[in-house]
């Protein structure tokens, strides 16, 4: 992999390649449990979230939280998440595309929001961190957008990838704000934490599997 002007795919992971519907909510509703909040349903989650997740906050409680209180929400909600993941698996038919494109002579790349250090074993014990260049997760703290992230991730590919050949697939309208500052292109997914509506709202193409996503990839890629 990694023949320089190929197609180049940078994966999402949660609510991605990583189907981790339930473990959001149900640790956000632990979460919310904890903190006195009403709980929500996906649907609800869904139309709400955004990023940066202080902004969440507000939408529900009409106001940002306090940084003692964004740290606090931060913090039990990913002491939550870690106990529901482990219920979670990849998403229907990721691990075949992951081959497909790897075979076909394109590579690809992972970067997730997640924090490194629980990204890399996770994806390790799936067995599919071969089929990657690279593979990063968060550094730093929490709750921002992806777009710095995505720069460096690029960056940290020179010489392998493009930018110009590069489209960026995710569940978030932020993946396509990242992919935009890195000099790359984007294919959203509608199958995690966003809606249909939100993710129409980014300007870039919108499918509901990942299949079609990497269709589109390859289409935007040639």
């Amino acid at each position: 992999m990694g023949m320089h002007g190929n197609a180049h795919i940078v994966w999402d992971w949660n609510g991605t390649l990583f189907h981790d519907n339930d473990a959001i909510i149900g640790a956000t509703n632990a979460a919310f449990a904890e903190l006195g909040l009403a709980p929500l349903t996906l649907e609800q989650y869904r139309s709400l979230y955004c990023v940066p997740v202080p902004k969440f906050y507000e939408r529900l409680i009409g106001r940002l939280p306090t940084d003692a209180e964004w740290e606090l929400m931060d913090g039990v909600f990913h002491r939550h998440y870690a106990e529901y993941r482990g219920l979670c698996g990849l998403t229907e038919g990721a691990a075949e595309l992951l081959v497909g494109w790897r075979s076909a002579g394109h590579s690809q790349s992972l970067l997730s929001m997640y924090v490194h250090e629980e990204l890399v074993p996770l994806v390790r014990g799936f067995g599919i961190e071969t089929h990657f260049l690279r593979v990063d997760g968060r550094t730093g703290p929490s709750g921002g957008s992806k777009a710095e992230h995505m720069v460096r991730h690029l960056q940290a590919l020179s010489g392998a990838v493009e930018p110009a050949r590069t489209v960026v697939i995710g569940d978030a309208a932020d993946d396509a704000v990242a992919a935009r500052e890195a000099g790359a292109r984007a294919v959203l997914y509608t199958g995690g934490s966003h809606s249909r509506a939100s993710l129409e709202e980014a300007g870039v193409p919108v499918v509901d599997t990942l299949a079609e996503a990497v269709e589109e990839a390859q289409r935007i890629a040639a």
